[in-house]
């Protein structure tokens, strides 16, 4: 999967300080690489300019420097960017970048497919072909920036494109280390949204975290028949499960739970079913964010009507939950939330194969 060289994006501050230190250099001589690798960008040991020549000549005959490589940028109508990148192994992921939603947004992958198999979304559709990296993840961001000239830019993260970032917990969690670190991009956590369907165990990991994330919890139904039948880890883990762990998650003053609905016509978007949500969130510190679905052939469900999903909407907010209805960014190239999907023809798993003979552009 990787190159045999170690490559030091995969070290977070303290390990690359340990890596230098064992080769009888200072810790500061660590802090000035990791800047010139997660501030800067940089891969060539030649450019890092303050390291001494003996320091750069053992890192170039050791190390390398990774970078996803983009191989396909597109501009939807409203501004949205997707890029594709490609990885070490020839491996192709998605991740996007939404202007002004209000603010500059990076939306990461963290998994090559995704085991999760939801009904409503394509990705699941390719089935699960690897994990990504802890490099791998924070890569997406270090080249993001640079392509879209945002070094001194503020931005959001959500780890809301390819994968579930709780099944690939130990790699997520490291990425975002390195992401935080004030020697690279110091991108603060309250910045960064995690979203989960809800793998009890790794949740719960989650909460003891010192490092903690937004977090979005991708529920979509009202109901323990109707959850199992859309997102199919509910047989597992179950929506009183899931909500009862929600309820223990320590959420910060001012802060809340966003509770995502991917509203689905004729199944999910009933009057009843908003009555239900607003009980099944009593206790919590919560917020709605509705999804009207980005329809997309191999889906077999349809988009409600912009009533149906507006009357849904009054029902919540009614009953006192703040409730807001997402508005799709980048649909005519397929980069809106549950589109992504990586059509190489490198090594398809068989259900990437599947799910590209039933896309339709």
């Amino acid at each position: 999967m990787t190159s045999p060289t170690p490559d030091l994006v995969e070290l977070d501050l303290p390990e690359l300080e340990h890596l230098l230190q064992e080769s009888g250099y200072d810790a500061f001589h660590a802090r000035q690489l990791y800047r010139w690798i997660h501030r800067r960008g940089i891969t060539d040991f030649h450019q890092m300019t303050n390291l001494s020549k003996e320091l750069r000549g053992e890192l170039m005959a050791g190390f390398r420097v990774g970078r996803p490589t983009v191989v396909s940028d597109q501009v939807s109508t409203d501004g949205t960017r997707k890029f594709v990148f490609e990885l070490a192994d020839q491996r192709r992921i998605e991740s996007v970048f939404i202007p002004d939603t209000p603010a500059n947004t990076f939306c990461l992958s963290t998994q090559v497919g995704c085991a999760m198999k939801c009904g409503f979304c394509l990705t699941g559709k390719m089935g699960i072909i690897r994990n990504l990296t802890a490099g791998e993840i924070a890569g997406q961001v270090r080249v993001l920036v640079r392509e879209l000239h945002m070094l001194q830019s503020r931005f959001n993260i959500v780890l809301m494109g390819m994968g579930e970032p709780l099944h690939n917990y130990d790699a997520v969690m490291k990425a975002l280390r390195i992401l935080a670190d004030e020697h690279g991009l110091a991108v603060n956590p309250r910045r960064v949204t995690l979203s989960t369907v809800g793998v009890l165990p790794a949740l719960e990991r989650l909460a003891t975290e010192p490092l903690m994330p937004n977090l979005a919890i991708s529920l979509h139904a009202t109901t323990e028949d109707m959850r199992d039948q859309l997102v199919p880890i509910n047989r597992k883990y179950g929506l009183k499960e899931l909500l009862d762990a929600c309820r223990r998650f320590p959420v910060k003053r001012r802060e809340r739970i966003t509770f995502e609905y991917v509203m689905l016509k004729d199944v999910n978007d009933s009057d009843e079913d908003a009555r239900r949500l607003v009980r099944l969130l009593h206790g919590i510190k919560a917020k709605v964010n509705l999804l009207p679905l980005n329809e997309a052939a191999g889906i077999p469900y349809e988009r409600p009507s912009d009533a149906r999903v507006n009357r849904f909407a009054q029902i919540v907010a009614e009953r006192g939950l703040t409730v807001s209805v997402r508005k799709s960014r980048g649909r005519d190239i397929r980069a809106a939330c549950g589109q992504l999907i990586t059509e190489s023809t490198r090594q398809k798993s068989p259900g990437q194969r599947l799910a590209t003979l039933m896309h339709v552009s």
